[in-house]
Formats: structure tokens, C-alpha cells, sequence
């Protein structure tokens, strides 16, 4: 492939989703994105307004003020993704921390890191992604800043409550890709399942091992006077009843049973499917959950597990496309950072699928990072001592040198 294909392909990619979103854009505006989620790609090192002018023919004063400008991810990223997603999909979404140091950048402060397993100082955004259960593929919708906790308690507000207004300012958009959402368990809380139902969406997540949970009484109404019992007694996950629990087909080995139980900490009904696993001689038992009792248990597993994908999305946004490298002072160029260093991701991804020779590899975006790095130099190269890369005699040449670095295939 010479480096003109592989702008093409980029090209066409980009200016489809464009063309799908119906985003609308001046021409200067749009080649703009055409070249930001190139340079994102191309630079190897850490990604910055001074490092955006110097692989830039531009200068570095022309990112500062096109970062300022608004730009709608969330119907760009949905136009790249679903011609990948198939119909057993959800929306996922959590928290991912990033390191920052300094008092001038906006919405400083503490917040949890899983890595660290403490709270550290610096900003967290939210992750919204769309995922695909049977092909197991996640694509980054949008990305939104947390406020720190001293903001949200001015405005009377929990970390929850902050959270669930996330979703409910795009409920719209999701609604038109599924009615399921999906987090971990720290979203089993019984104010955020609430306010995620009143969106009319579903909630898949997963609820602690000692969880308070009841049987629904299946006993037969004896006529006598007074209301009939509606729970039949404690669920012990360590020996369920089979008059309640089916188990769950599956072609992962996985032993897994389903029922219709009442959840007292959620106050409500909910399809609970427990998982078995046994580690290291002893027996582990994992609880998912799901507000729609009448979605397929093994749906429940798939989307649950497939959750998990939009950390490797985090993690390959800040290895390869600098997520936690921008030193703005201002939201808006923060907002526009970390999106579109997650955007480039999800492009990255769209080209392996879109290339037969590579669909069925494992993604690699260090690949991508290279192969464009590559196709930058010799671009430069080529303009500069006005070679021509498409010719006979020299296609063997930058098909070698492109693909330098690279993953073999």
C-alpha cells in the first residue's frame, strides 16, 4: 500500500462519518478534523499544542483557537461505529482518571483511581461507548469532564446524581443506538437505577456477593383472607433453588443460572444471572443484574463482559494518542483533547476493519501510530525531493519503508 492509499482510506473514513452525522462544517473547519485526527495519529511522542505546530504546516496559535471551537463527537463517533455494531448492543460508560498536576487547569481535584486503588489529584472524565456483545467491539462515543467534588456539593449534587445528568442530557442519542446501559458495580445504587429508569432505559451492572435479595413466592393464592405473600424467602448464592433458577446456556463454559428476584437494596424486581467460577480450589460467585426482567440471561452475561472493552479504549488513548498529555487551561480545549485523542482510536480501528487483508487481526494501535508516523516522514520526503511515490520503480521501496516498525501481519 503506498502512503496516497493510506490518506485515502483515512480520508474517505473520516469525511463519510462527516457526511453521515450531517455535522455541519465550513470547509476550513473540516479540513481542520481531516488533519487533527491525522497529526494525533502521526506524532509519536507526547501531543500538545507545541508539538501540534511543529508535525503541523500550520502554527501552534491555530490548534489553540480551533480547540475552542465546539465539535459534536458523540454524532461523529456514532457515524463511524455502527456499521460495526450489530443488534445485541449497549451503551457503557465510566469514570477513567487522568493525571494532572498545577492549579490552573479547570475542574482540578481529587478523584479515584483504579490503578492507585486511592483517590489522586487531577480531573476525571466520563467515557460514554457504544459496544457490540458478539463481535466484542467498542467504539468511544464522548467523553465529558467531572466537576470536583466541591462544585457538585455547592450545587447540591452527589457524584451519582452528576453522573446519571450525563446520561440524561444524551439520552436522545443513545436511545436511538439501544435502551440498555451498562457500568460496573459501583452504579448498582438505587438512586442512579432510578434515574436511569426514568430515562426509559435498562441498566445492566453488577451487585456485591452478600447482596439482600428475595424470592418472588410462586406458592398458589389459598383464598383466605389478607394479601398473599410475595417473597419466598432469601436468596443464598451458595445454594440456589432450582424451583426459581434455570441455568444458562452458554458456549464459553461458563455455569451461570438466572431468576426474576427482588433486589431490597434497588427496591425492585430485577433478572439476576449468578456466575460460578472456580479459582485457585475455591468457588466465586459474580452477580449481574439487569432492570429489564424480560432480556435473554445470556444477554445479560455477553453485554456485561463485553462492558470491560472500553477500558482498552482508555488505555490506548493515553499510550498512543497523547489523552493525558494536553496542558490547556480552558474546558473547552480540554473537552476537545480528550475526545478527539479517544476519536482517533475508534478511527484506527475503523481502518483495520475496513481493509480485508487485516479485519480479522488483533487491533494494535501502536501499528497505526507507526504506519502513520511513517507515511508523515515520507510525505515530507517525497515533497521535498519531489519523488514520486506511485511509480513502478519505487513502489517496493515505500511499501518497505511504510510498513517499518510495524506489527507483522
Amino acid at each position: 500500500m503506498s502512503t496516497p492509499a493510506i490518506y485515502d482510506l483515512y480520508s474517505k473514513i473520516v469525511l463519510d462519518a462527516l457526511s453521515v452525522s450531517k455535522i455541519k462544517l465550513n470547509k476550513c473547519r473540516r479540513d481542520f478534523m481531516i488533519e487533527i485526527f491525522m497529526l494525533y495519529l502521526s506524532i509519536p511522542s507526547r501531543i500538545n499544542f507545541l508539538q501540534l505546530g511543529r508535525y503541523s504546516l500550520f502554527g501552534e496559535q491555530r490548534f489553540r483557537r480551533q480547540f475552542e471551537q465546539g465539535f459534536d463527537f458523540f454524532g461523529f463517533n456514532k457515524a463511524l461505529a455502527m456499521p460495526w455494531i450489530g443488534n445485541r448492543n449497549a451503551v457503557a460508560f465510566d469514570p477513567s482518571f487522568i493525571h494532572k498536576s498545577g492549579k490552573q487547569t479547570p475542574g482540578i481535584g481529587y478523584f479515584w483511581s483504579g490503578c492507585a486503588g486511592r483517590a489522586l489529584r487531577g480531573i476525571e472524565i466520563l467515557g460514554l461507548s457504544v459496544i457490540d456483545a458478539d463481535t466484542r467491539l467498542s467504539f468511544h462515543l464522548e467523553a465529558v469532564q467531572t466537576p470536583p467534588t466541591a462544585c457538585l456539593q455547592d450545587n447540591e449534587l452527589s457524584l451519582t446524581d452528576w453522573y446519571a445528568a450525563v446520561i440524561k442530557k444524551h439520552l436522545e442519542q443513545i436511545s436511538s443506538i439501544t435502551q440498555y446501559v451498562v457500568a460496573d458495580a459501583y452504579f448498582s445504587k438505587r438512586n442512579f437505577v432510578d434515574k436511569i429508569l426514568e430515562c426509559s432505559l435498562h441498566l445492566v451492572s453488577k451487585l456485591r456477593e452478600d447482596a439482600d435479595l428475595s424470592y418472588l413466592s410462586i406458592q398458589p393464592k389459598t383464598g383466605k383472607r389478607g394479601r398473599p405473600a410475595k417473597y419466598g424467602g432469601k436468596v443464598d448464592v451458595t445454594n440456589l433453588n432450582p424451583e426459581h433458577f434455570t441455568p444458562v446456556e452458554n458456549n464459553k463454559g461458563i455455569t451461570a443460572y438466572s431468576a426474576i428476584v427482588y433486589s431490597k437494596a434497588l427496591g425492585r424486581n430485577i433478572l439476576l444471572v449468578v456466575e460460578e467460577f472456580l479459582i485457585k480450589g475455591k468457588t466465586i460467585y459474580r452477580l449481574l443484574f439487569s432492570t429489564d426482567t424480560m432480556q435473554a440471561p445470556i444477554d445479560v452475561i455477553d453485554i456485561y463482559h463485553t462492558r470491560f472493552q472500553i477500558e482498552f479504549g482508555f488505555r490506548d488513548a493515553k499510550q498512543f494518542s497523547g489523552l493525558e498529555n494536553s496542558q490547556a487551561r480552558s474546558g473547552n480545549k480540554l473537552y476537545f483533547h480528550f475526545n478527539t485523542a479517544l476519536t482517533t482510536v475508534n478511527i484506527a480501528k475503523v481502518m483495520q476493519l475496513s481493509n480485508p487483508d487485516t479485519r480479522e487481526n488483533s487491533f494494535s494501535m501502536a501499528t497505526y501510530k507507526v504506519l502513520f508516523h511513517n507515511s508523515l516522514m515520507l510525505s515530507r520526503f517525497f515533497r521535498l525531493f519531489a519523488i514520486n511515490p506511485n511509480s513502478i520503480k519505487n513502489h517496493q521501496h515505500v511499501k518497505e519503508l511504510l510498513n517499518f516498525g510495524t506489527m507483522a501481519a
